[in-house]
């Protein structure tokens, strides 16, 4: 296999170094977030950890939120991929909520990157808004599978008018709700839990998901 990936990476060395390099900044910016958050990565520390000068380091990212921007866009395609994966599978919509759970649950920093707090003075560029609009179509379509099993609800009609962050997708009023109602209140879970505010409850957080997930499933908008 690493053969075959050698005999078909038509990249120059040096374009193979820099891939290297830029790899590497990102995994030590992965750990400076993990230790101290977002907010506070800084390009020069990474320099220095590597050995190089800042000035260096500055010629494969422009800046920190060049960097920023590269990490979401890692974070936002690793869980649209997962998403994918599990739906290509015939999972279902309590099969997603799973999946999600079980990404976030890996790497807690990747998911607060682009779930948590925004940066401060960080904005991001259009094309982050495409990627993560791959998620929503995702659920979107597990939501259109679900016939409704109950009269639809006022903010199902007024979606009808408002859904612009549905990004084109023809899904019914109805499957429009569901699936806002799933990103926010499991996310809301997921926030939770993750940032350790159900350490001290006594409770199962994976048994809290659930019961939120069956309460989800079993009122359809």
């Amino acid at each position: 296999m690493v053969k075959a990936d050698a005999e078909t990476d038509t990249r120059t060395p040096r374009e193979r170094y820099r891939a290297q390099v830029r790899a590497e900044i990102m995994e030590r910016a992965w750990e400076q977030i993990a230790t101290a958050g977002a907010s506070a990565l800084s390009l020069n520390a990474i320099a220095k950890q590597m050995g190089m000068s800042g000035p260096a380091l500055y010629r494969y990212f422009a800046g920190r939120d060049e960097l920023i921007t590269e990490l979401i866009r890692e974070a936002y395609r690793s869980l649209a991929e997962t998403l994918r994966a599990a739906s290509t599978t015939g999972t279902d919509l309590a099969g997603l909520a799973h999946a999600l759970r079980g990404w976030a649950l890996e790497d807690a920093q990747r998911y607060f990157l682009i779930y948590g707090t925004p940066v401060p003075g960080y904005h991001a560029p259009e094309d982050i808004t495409g990627i993560a609009s791959e998620i929503m179509r995702t659920l979107l379509d597990a939501c259109t599978a679900l016939a409704p099993d109950a009269p639809a609800a006022p903010f199902s009609a007024h979606l009808e008018e408002h859904r612009e962050w549905a990004d084109g997708h023809p899904a019914p009023p109805a499957a429009l709700h569901r699936a806002l109602a799933f990103w926010a209140r499991l996310h809301g879970v997921l926030s939770l839990e993750l940032a350790g505010h159900f350490t001290n409850m006594g409770f199962d957080p994976a048994l809290f998901f659930a019961a939120e997930l069956d309460g989800l499933l079993a009122h359809r908008a």
